[in-house]
């Protein structure tokens, strides 16, 4: 292959040295490597411990309950309702959400900064939006609206009301005796429940940067999902910040949700501080109004339509047309269209890295290219390039990030991979300059990779004793990224091992609530009290998953993020815990769709304890 090509970026023909490229990611790479990966980061403690309480909703006094549900569901974010959504059309009404947020939403209802906003457009992002007949107001809806969806599904299919509020399970325990799950909370419960699915969702316990002082700052701090309003003025619509315009405001980390929320800070701000270790790669979002006449004329069944379409095209398939339009088909198509130019039908895994490699050369040097045509400063443009495949990082959409440094109070203050430095009482150090701050923001995001029991905040044990994180300690081990041998009627919902489409979270929750409903109600009609997957289908669905190849971004290309394992190596246990499906998230939707309405649920045991009586 040359290495050589031409990128046309604002209708200049511009020449990519790919040797060179390649060797500046390596070098950017290597700066930004620490020994520490996931361990650089601390959990919210101490002085900070209340970054993991509810700042939103006050709990209800009640008495503690010590009664039995059919079904309760651990989580109330979009893998709680839509699973409850499922059980509910299936016929099985007896459904306890416990959340320990004061609402449902999840991620949504702790996401309430400034700007907050999906990524993904909400026509297939927003779960059964056919059933409730919500029309989304935008391409790419704001955290508020989300959260009112949330709302809404729970209204209605009846989910509030026997839903438990402000509670955090505390521990979940499988009683052999009676074959129910028994769970504790810290109000005080002791319930039972025939079966459990947890949703406890892959990113929503705060983790904070273990940066040398942090405890030491004196200042005002708080985390992007604790947002500070009180302090900062403002709320969740975008409102201005006005209680900031004497105040100087830090902020350390620049992913999704700092790219979310730097715009608004900078117009607030008196002096804002973006501490910046590795840019984000910022393509067009290109927002606009969803015409309610036009959602009209959509036809029944037109919601899994454009689910199937942007999953097909997003991982590198064929449609006749790309109803989504975004920023997450068209590297895909990119790369797909590349691999037919040059290698005809011949989808190796080799053909398929060169194509990868070229499109996305082609991509990052356009995105490299608008930082110059918005930024004003050149330094501060240049610091801003990102200098790594697209797909190494989340990828971000916005039209006000980059914008927001042309702004007179905005600093960008770029570590050189380093991190910050330290933090004492008065402000920050990088690189030996001490900037002062009235106001520290955490955008460091959520916890990644570590213990299951750790992120879902209590610990599952299952029959004879045997814990969840003590089963998984060497990875996850399941099939479908449901069952667990071991662990009867408990459904762990999340994409790994799944259909894993991580461009589009929801459409691997609506499936397992679809899934999971069909199970149950097959249970209830034939009086089963257990349904179990046996270990050799556990044991083979694994070994499945181990097969893949899908994941053939490796550490070598990629600056650390929680896509990588913060650039540590993958072993076994991180790649079977982030692993989907071997032939892609659309064939495992086909594949779990045969599967569930074959009536056979090939590799689970039905067992009724009255059948196995002397």
């Amino acid at each position: 292959m040359s290495t050589t090509d031409t990128h046309r970026a604002n209708s200049v023909v511009t020449p990519i040295d790919r040797e060179a490229l390649q060797a500046r990611y390596r070098a950017e790479r290597d700066k930004r490597l620490r020994p520490d990966g996931n361990e650089q980061y601390v959990e919210p403690a101490g002085r900070f411990a209340h970054f993991l309480e509810d700042p939103y909703a006050e709990p209800l006094d009640r008495e503690p309950l010590f009664d039995e549900v059919t079904v309760a569901i651990i989580g109330g974010g979009f893998a709680g309702l839509v699973t409850g959504a499922r059980l509910t059309q299936a016929g099985v009404s007896d459904v306890r959400l416990i959340e320990g947020g004061g609402d449902v939403g999840g991620a949504w209802y702790w996401n309430r900064y400034p700007g907050a906003m999906c990524d993904t457009a909400a026509m297939i992002y927003l779960p059964l939006l056919e059933e409730t007949g919500h029309v989304p107001s935008q391409k790419y809806t704001p955290a508020n609206e989300i959260f009112g969806h949330a709302q809404r599904i729970a209204k209605h299919f009846g989910l509030y009301d026997n839903a438990l509020l402000s509670t955090e399970v505390t521990g979940l325990e499988w009683d052999e005796g009676s074959s129910r799950w028994i769970i504790r909370t810290d109000r005080g419960d002791e319930m039972r429940a025939m079966f459990v699915s947890m949703g406890t969702g892959p990113l929503h316990r705060p983790k904070l940067p273990g940066i040398p002082g942090i405890e030491t700052f004196a200042g005002h701090s708080f985390h992007t999902s604790r947002w500070d309003y009180e302090y900062t003025g403002g709320d969740p619509t975008g409102s201005p910040l006005e209680r900031l315009a004497d105040k100087r405001v830090g902020i350390i980390g620049t992913g999704a949700t700092a790219v979310q929320c730097i715009p608004h800070l900078a117009r607030g701000a008196a002096e804002l501080y973006v501490f910046q270790r590795t840019p984000s790669s910022i393509d067009v979002r290109n927002n606009h109004p969803i015409e309610p006449e036009w959602f009209a004329t959509l036809e029944p069944g037109w919601q899994r339509k454009w689910l199937m379409n942007f999953a097909t095209l997003q991982t590198g398939g064929f449609a006749d047309e790309d109803l989504v339009k975004d920023g997450w088909t068209d590297i895909s198509q990119r790369i797909r269209d590349r691999v037919i130019a040059d290698v005809g039908a011949d989808f190796t895994p080799e053909a398929m890295m060169r194509a990868y490699e070229d499109s996305d050369d082609e991509k990052m040097t356009e995105i490299r290219a608008r930082v110059d045509s918005i930024v004003e400063d050149p330094a501060t443009a240049d610091a801003l390039k990102p200098w790594y495949r697209q797909l190494c990082k989340r990828p971000c959409f916005h039209d006000e990030y980059l914008q927001a440094y042309n702004e007179p109070g905005a600093h960008l203050v770029d570590t050189d991979g380093k991190g910050v430095e330290r933090i004492d009482e008065t402000g920050v150090f990088v690189g030996g300059v001490h900037y002062e701050l009235d106001c520290l923001i955490f955008a460091s995001g959520f916890e990644v990779g570590t213990d299951y029991s750790r992120r879902s905040g209590f610990e599952t044990v299952g029959r004879g004793g045997h814990r969840l994180s003590e089963v998984w300690a060497d990875g996850m081990q399941s099939m479908h990224g449901l069952h667990v041998h071991g662990f009867p009627n408990l459904y762990v919902v999340g994409p790994s091992q799944g259909g894993n489409l991580i461009s589009n979270i929801t459409h691997n929750l609506t499936e397992a609530g679809s899934t999971i409903a069909a199970i149950t109600s097959r249970a209830l009609e034939m009086g089963a009290d257990e349904v179990e997957v046996t270990i050799e289908a556990q044991q083979a669905w694994v070994a499945l998953v181990e097969s893949s190849t899908r994941m053939f971004l490796g550490n070598s290309d990629c600056t650390p993020g929680y896509y990588n394992n913060e650039g540590k190596e993958m072993g076994r246990r991180e790649r079977l815990n982030a692993t989907g499906y071997p032939e892609g998230p659309v064939a495992y939707f086909q594949y779990i769709d045969a599967w569930r309405n074959s009536g056979d649920f090939e590799g689970l045991e039905f067992r009724s304890r009255a059948a196995a009586a002397p």
